[in-house]
């Protein structure tokens, strides 16, 4: 009896020595406590920095923790290597300036750089203020406009976690992640309003392993834009909307792009956005490569172009559309896609005629047209579909032969190269070629690190369709004629 109460008084003792060192290796540095001297209704631009420099610091886990209320803040670079693990825990509402030049960092509001092992949590609002700044961005005009603010910027970051976290109003993008690898975005809320200019939700460039999960994006432009030199993404059960979808892209637009391979975008809802699942490069591009892409399980409402590859992608007339884009696209599949679309032409392949589109898989699509400008349909060039499986003529580029599915058994039909003429159709065997020279491309923005992508709130649309394919383009399958 006295040895099995050794044992549980042995085992106890064990456990709260346990609990004890865990407790003890957290080390909370509060900006609102009299070391750093941060008030609410005031900024701490310098009690939050003096916080993270003695966190970065400490040898043990580490918590810097800016309570409830709202602070002002004019920007904050937070540095690493840190010895431990850190956390910034924001329960409050930390508010930009109004205007741009009174942020610290000229393209950023809150950075992170050179970071292992960092979380961004509680439950706090960033708040960038950005309404002045949409109205002053001009660069829908102005191939020299300047570069406005991100909200919350992830270089060189590893093993992060962002969750329970709000970002609202940003000048730019709301977050911009930057040669990262394995950073997750959990229960994260983005609200900026539909008319706000060039605010992507979450921008990913040069980065593996990216995931956002469970998280609700509404902005001005792209939910989630994708960079080049990317791989192994997943978004799953996010929301979208407004905003102009989650896009690959846009690409080519810079030489030496690496490629954008393994992405997963599955159980997604677009609401009232103007795209849906897209790709987008530029014309006249320079060589680039996307490869398995992969949109599943997508519920569609409302949307302008529920499904579009556009390798003509100009949103301010500043490109040669007649030389095509180089950036090879192939292994691209749209799975069990279902909803509404405010315009007849719900699925659009615009591929390159250079570098066609291969491997293109569409199955189990069920989108209806909410409009009365005639029948749904959809159009497709330079695109061969290795697979259509549960996809109506309308939406299958051509009226193909009907698809024949059971339980134990699947027909798919891979078409042949066809162009659609007066109406009438003609079987090529092979693809024009197209001669031209590299365009000068002076007069296009660079984006580089500030912004891949600036498109305006006039993003494209295609709310019409060509009535027959153009002579110069060849096309595979059929160019569904406007009734």
């Amino acid at each position: 009896m006295d040895q099995k109460l050794m044992n549980v008084l042995t085992i106890f003792l064990f456990l709260m020595l346990a609990f004890t060192t865990k407790i003890q290796s957290s080390v909370v540095f509060d900006v609102t406590s009299a070391k750093y001297g941060g008030k609410p209704n005031s900024d701490i631009t310098k009690a939050l920095l003096n916080a993270w420099t003695d966190a970065c610091a400490s040898p043990r886990e580490s918590k810097v923790l800016v309570p409830k209320g709202t602070y002002g803040l004019k920007g904050a670079i937070f540095r690493g290597h840190c010895k431990a693990s850190i956390e910034l825990q924001v329960r409050g509402t930390l508010q930009a300036p109004k205007d741009t030049s009174q942020v610290t960092s000229p393209d950023t509001w809150v950075g992170f750089r050179y970071l292992n092992r960092l979380t961004l949590s509680g439950g706090g609002t960033f708040d960038g203020r950005g309404a002045l700044s949409w109205k002053q961005n001009d660069c829908n005009e102005n191939k020299n406009c300047k570069s406005r603010v991100v909200n919350i910027r992830f270089d060189f970051v590893n093993d992060t976690i962002i969750k329970d976290i709000t970002s609202l109003d940003s000048k730019n993008f709301h977050f911009n992640v930057f040669a990262c690898h394995n950073v997750t975005f959990q229960h994260a809320t983005i609200t900026a309003p539909g008319e706000s200019v060039n605010t992507d939700g979450i921008h990913i460039a040069r980065s593996t392993m990216v995931t956002v999960a469970n998280t609700s994006i509404g902005t001005g432009d792209d939910c989630i834009s994708i960079g080049d030199g990317t791989s192994q993404l997943k978004f799953t059960n996010v929301t979208c909307g407004p905003g102009h979808g989650i896009s690959i892209g846009s690409l080519g637009g810079h030489r030496d792009e690496q490629p954008v391979t393994g992405v997963i975008i599955k159980n997604v809802t677009f609401n009232n956005t103007q795209n849906g699942a897209r790709i987008k490069t530029w014309p006249a591009s320079y060589a680039g490569l996307v490869s398995d892409i992969h949109y599943e399980d997508i519920t569609m409402v409302n949307v302008s172009n529920p499904i579009i590859i556009d390798q003509e992608y100009c949103p301010w007339n500043l490109c040669n559309k007649q030389i095509p884009s180089k950036v090879k696209i192939s292994n691209v599949s749209f799975k069990n896609i279902k909803g509404t679309s405010t315009t007849p032409l719900a699925v659009n392949f615009i591929c390159s005629r250079s570098v066609p589109c291969e491997n293109v898989e569409i199955a189990g699509i069920d989108l209806t047209y909410t409009g009365h400008k005639g029948l749904i349909t959809s159009q497709c060039s330079n695109v061969k579909l290795a697979t259509i499986v549960n996809v109506t003529k309308a939406l299958a580029c051509g009226n193909y032969p009907p698809i024949i599915t059971s339980k134990n058994h699947t027909k798919s039909h891979t078409p042949t190269i066809s162009r659609s003429k007066n109406y009438q159709t003609e079987t090529k065997n092979q693809t024009d070629s197209v001669v031209g020279n590299e365009p000068a491309r002076g007069h296009q923005r660079k984006y580089a690190l500030i912004a891949t992508s600036l498109a305006p709130k006039s993003d494209d649309y295609f709310s019409t369709v060509t009535p027959s394919a153009p002579k110069s383009r060849s096309t595979y399958g059929w160019l569904q004629p406007m009734p």
